[in-house]
Formats: structure tokens, C-alpha cells, sequence
């Protein structure tokens, strides 16, 4: 178990998240970003990175990728430190008026200021609808979401799913795992156009194999052993030593509703002058707020950013002198002091 000390934590990776770093930074904080999901980007990065976006200010059109590749640029002199696969439990306040945020990794933060930025809630697998599946997971052959690569050198893979995850993860661990198979109710894939090529290579060479399908039944002792599959030539059995389920995820607001806060409509409430929230030095932005008059726009959650960084930025250096400064001038002043210093 690790204890930070920070300005700002800031719960969500997503556009919101990553813009608030950029406005905090400007003023001279320091964050750090829990996200569930093992890369930033949020929504944008893992549910349409192809998909057009066309109401970002003075950018006609780019993808969830781009945008989420620009702002990670744009944070980028900020030093933003990122805790993915990891998430946000407990909220407690201290006597000395900054707050412990503790993580599903045991870890703990303090901090000034807390910033939720997790747009629908905490994203989770969709975990596999079978009763035995349960005993699976942990270790025993089942998973939703690879930590260790390595994990699965010279064992016989299945992948279940139809999206970039599986098709990816199917490419990356041919030649690695000793035989690798991909499940999906269809033979159509959703996956970037370089990927299906080189999936569709690795099939011709016999080096993946591709069921059309849907998993029946699990089975094996201590460990999965084999997975049963409907096919349209009826049921089939495959050796299967690691079974992976890449079945999308859903958005759950669990974690943030055991804070404390004031929730309305089934989202967050918040101060719109700042954005903080029935706790002092929580604030929330992007599409987890409620207001009168809320839009769940990207562009909206930029704006509440800016406030919500302005306000914070007085608790987190409550003795320095604030005052605004356009982002031409506050940018050379922080970039002109990181060269000083290096």
C-alpha cells in the first residue's frame, strides 16, 4: 500500500479529466488520475475511437483517438500521473480539512481537492451470463481484461467477442500463447481496418482459429480445462486454458454514490459558479453533474473544467496570490519555470 500526498486527484481519464489537469496545471497543481479502465481516454478511447466528433471548438472533425491523443499532449508539461486498472472505493474527510481517497489497490491519496470526472460512472466489464463462470475467475482460467501478457505464454487461449478488444488482444497473443481461438456470435468484427487485415493474415495461415458462436458452458476441476460452444454445426468443445470475455463494458455510479454526496436525477449535484459539490473540495464535471440546464457535451465539460480549477486552485494554494491570467501568458510563465529548473 502506497500513501500520496497531492494538490488534486482527479477520478476519471476520460476528455474532462484530462482537460482539468491541463487547467489545474496552469495554475500550478499537481494531479494525479484514477481511471478502471488500463488506458485514458475514457468513453472516446474505449467505446468509439474511430467515431467523428464534430462540436469541438475550431476542430471540424476528429476521432475519439485524436482528441484523446491532443489533450494527452496538451497535459503533457503538467506531469499528470495516471493509476489505471484501478479503482476510486472510499472517501473520507480529515481533521485538517483534505481528503483520503482510497483505491481497489489499497492505495491512499490525500489531497486538497477532488475532482470526479468519470462520465457515466465507473465502467466494468460485462461479465460472462453463466452460473459456473464465478468459479473461474481469480486466477482459475476466466478474465475480463489483461494485466499480464505474459500470463498467457504457451497456454491455449479463447477470446470471446466482436470489438477492437478481442480482435486486438487475439493478434497481439498469436505466437505467444500456444494456440489461440476467437469467439464471436458473427464472422463480422468491429475493429480498426489494419487490425482486421492482419487478422484476417493470421487466419489464413492457420495461426488463429475463428468459431462463429456463442459459449454454452465452462468446464474443468480447479481450473478451466474446455469451453462449450453453440455453432451453427451444433455444439463443439475447445481445449481452453484461458478464457478471455470481451464483451463491452457498462458504467456503474456504485463507488461515487458511497461518498456522501448530493445526488439528483441519478447523477451528481454541483454549484455551477464552481462545480464543487455538497462536499467542500469535491468538485464534479462532465457528463456524471446534474444542473438545470446540463448538456452532456464534451465541449460543456471543458467549460466546467475551467471553474472548477479556479475555485479549486484556493484550496490547493490558499496562500498564494490567484490571479487570471490568459493561457498565452500562464503557459510562459510555467513552461519559462520548468526550463529554469531542469
Amino acid at each position: 500500500m502506497a500513501i500520496t500526498e497531492t494538490d488534486a486527484v482527479i477520478i476519471g481519464a476520460g476528455p474532462c479529466g484530462l482537460f482539468a489537469v491541463f487547467e489545474l496545471g496552469m495554475l500550478n497543481a499537481q494531479c494525479h488520475l484514477i481511471d478502471i479502465l488500463d488506458k485514458p481516454g475514457g468513453q472516446c478511447a474505449e467505446l468509439y475511437p474511430d467515431k467523428p466528433i464534430y462540436d469541438i471548438p475550431a476542430i471540424p472533425s476528429l476521432t475519439g483517438k485524436e482528441l484523446t491523443d491532443n489533450l494527452l499532449e496538451q497535459t503533457a508539461p503538467f506531469n499528470p500521473v495516471f493509476h489505471l486498472n484501478t479503482r476510486a472505493d472510499a472517501l473520507e474527510a480529515m481533521d485538517d480539512g483534505r481528503w483520503k481517497l482510497t483505491t481497489s489497490t489499497g492505495d491512499e491519496f490525500i489531497t486538497r481537492a477532488v475532482v470526479i470526472a468519470a462520465g457515466g460512472g465507473s465502467f466494468n466489464p460485462r461479465k460472462l451470463p453463466l452460473a459456473e463462470a464465478g468459479r473461474y475467475v481469480d486466477g482459475k482460467g476466466l478474465s475480463y481484461a489483461v494485466r499480464d501478457a505474459q500470463a498467457f505464454s504457451g497456454k491455449r487461449v479463447v477470446i470471446a467477442g466482436g470489438g477492437d478488444s478481442a480482435v486486438d488482444w487475439a493478434v497481439a497473443l498469436t505466437g505467444r500463447a500456444a494456440h489461440v481461438t476467437l469467439v464471436h456470435r458473427r464472422s463480422e468484427f468491429r475493429a480498426a481496418p489494419a487490425t482486421l487485415a492482419k487478422l484476417q493474415s493470421l487466419m489464413e495461415a492457420g495461426q488463429i482459429d475463428v468459431q462463429v458462436g456463442t459459449i454454452l458452458a465452462l468446464h474443468g476441476e480447479d481450473h478451466l480445462q474446455s469451453v462449450e460452444l453453440n455453432t451453427p454445426a451444433g455444439a463443439i468443445q475447445l481445449p481452453c486454458d484461458e478464457l478471455l470475455a470481451f464483451y463491452g463494458l457498462v458504467a456503474s455510479l456504485e463507488e461515487v454514490s458511497s461518498f456522501g454526496l448530493t445526488m439528483r436525477n441519478g447523477r451528481v449535484a454541483v454549484d455551477t459558479s464552481n462545480f464543487e459539490t455538497s462536499l467542500p473540495g469535491v468538485y464534479a464535471i462532465g457528463d456524471i453533474t446534474d444542473y438545470p440546464g446540463k448538456l452532456k457535451l464534451i465541449l460543456s465539460g471543458f467549460h466546467e473544467a475551467a471553474l472548477m480549477a479556479h475555485h479549486a486552485i484556493q484550496r490547493i494554494h490558499p496562500q498564494a496570490r490567484n490571479t487570471f491570467q490568459h493561457s498565452t501568458t500562464a503557459m510562459q510563465l510555467r513552461l519559462g519555470k520548468e526550463k529554469t529548473t531542469c
